[in-house]
């Protein structure tokens, strides 16, 4: 890129420019990929608890079933399952964090009251009201997992972009710049010694010059000799 550049003080400035522009991007863009690496920590360890607890939600809900099934028979779970009338709503909206819009999502109707799950209470057993209460827990938690995985997912994503641009400005373009810079001042020197050079010629040539006027004047000034013959 540097020898690509025509050495002029123009060029030179508008490179320093340049150069200058980038360094603020560059601390811009290193102090944003900071942040965004606290936020993503800080994210990553909700992600770590919401797995956990979707593990343990999971296993609650699995042994419910499991106890639900044997005391009152598969018949009677399918047909508790089957009497839901309302079912889970979910809604999206967005959030930002440090530049990143994430989901954020909203959920109702997912936790119900024994009358709100459809079926008759004095016909099924508590095992059954157990395995429901476990499954909308469950179903909590899997939308609060999604939730933050989408999150985390995002972020990563925005921090990886960041880190390309700074290393992008930090190992090439600023590299680049610096050497066109260099080039150019490099050259402009060169140039400014070969003026120089090239004036005091012209100086050296032009008080010889005055020189051998002056010495022709004096010359052509002198009175002529008389001899005693004349």
């Amino acid at each position: 890129m540097a020898k690509d550049v025509k050495p002029t003080r123009k060029n030179l400035m508008a490179i320093e420019d340049r150069i200058e522009l980038s360094e603020r991007g560059h601390d811009t863009l290193e102090k944003k990929r900071d942040g965004l690496i606290m936020e993503f920590m800080d994210i990553l360890d909700q992600a770590r608890e919401v797995r956990e607890n979707l593990d343990d939600r999971y296993e609650d809900a699995q042994q419910a079933i499991d106890m639900a099934r044997a005391m009152e028979g598969d018949v009677a779970v399918r047909g508790a399952a089957s009497a839901l009338k309302e079912h889970p709503e979910i809604t999206t909206e967005s959030k930002n964090i440090m530049g990143v819009v994430v989901p954020q999502i909203e959920s109702s109707k997912v936790r119900k009251s024994l009358d709100e799950r459809g079926y008759g209470v004095l016909g099924t057993s508590a095992r059954i009201d157990e395995a429901a209460d476990s499954y909308e827990k469950l179903l909590e938690t899997i939308i609060l997992a999604a939730e933050v995985e989408t999150a985390m997912k995002k972020m990563l994503e925005e921090i990886e972009t960041t880190k390309r641009r700074v290393n992008a400005l930090e190992f090439k373009l600023l590299p680049e710049l610096r050497d066109a810079q260099d080039y150019i001042e490099q050259k402009l020197e060169e140039q400014e010694r070969e003026e120089i050079f090239r004036m005091k010629k012209i100086k050296n040539k032009k008080e010889a010059e005055e020189s051998a006027w002056e010495q022709e004047e004096e010359e052509a000034a002198e009175p002529e000799t008389v001899t005693a013959d004349d």
